[in-house]
């Protein structure tokens, strides 16, 4: 299996992320902004908004960690779903991530997000399901993948609460979890394999 879709992906969202930079207004048509969904019904915006990031680093960051993954999860489900199941996995992945943050803020016009982080969680949490003591390397680091997915959803947890950034943690949490129930909706033994090698480093 290639890292085709995977690959796609990539390309797409970085193709779509420059455009949106050289051109505000499409930048603005893309990104999730409620009114547009609640009294304009442009729905596509709970997808969109995951091809357009605010800057290269936002953007840098989301595509090194799916290139990373992406390849290892559209692998490990390509006997389960195939190239277009892995694609729909990771759409839907969007709308997951989006919809609570949505669904709170619908009638808030200050309200705005934008970027592939919440489909990027569900990805990296898959790959925590089959590999939990893999090492994962933050800023160089390496970090059990088991230890590092407890420290992100602590973390995201706080600064959801704490609320004084401009990240939006909640689509980080619901991406997360997704990932998680997606995983083992598609395959329940992942739960047995995941505990024994928990167990069993």
């Amino acid at each position: 299996m290639t890292l085709d879709a995977t690959l796609i992906l990539i390309a797409l969202t970085c193709l779509v992320s420059w455009l949106a930079w050289r051109n505000p207004r499409l930048l603005q048509r893309l990104m999730l902004w409620s009114p547009a969904v609640t009294r304009g019904r442009q729905y596509e915006r709970l997808v969109s908004y995951g091809f357009v990031h605010a800057d290269a680093m936002h953007l840098l960051f989301n595509m090194i960690t799916l290139y990373f993954f992406g390849g290892l999860i559209e692998r490990a489900f390509a006997g389960y779903l195939g190239v277009a199941g892995f694609v729909g996995f990771y759409l839907s992945a969007l709308l997951v991530a989006a919809l609570p943050g949505y669904l709170r803020h619908r009638n808030d016009p200050d309200y705005r997000t934008l970027g592939a982080s919440g489909a990027v969680a569900a990805i990296l949490f898959a790959f925590v399901l089959i590999q939990p003591w893999a090492l994962i390397f933050v800023f160089f680091i390496p970090v059990p993948a088991i230890i590092f997915a407890l420290l992100y959803v602590g973390y995201s947890i706080w600064a959801e609460r704490r609320g004084k950034d401009n990240i939006n943690h909640s689509a980080h949490l619901w991406g997360a979890g997704y990932g998680i129930v997606f995983s083992l909706a598609m395959e329940p033994r992942i739960l047995g394999l995941f505990l024994d090698r928990l167990f069993d480093p």
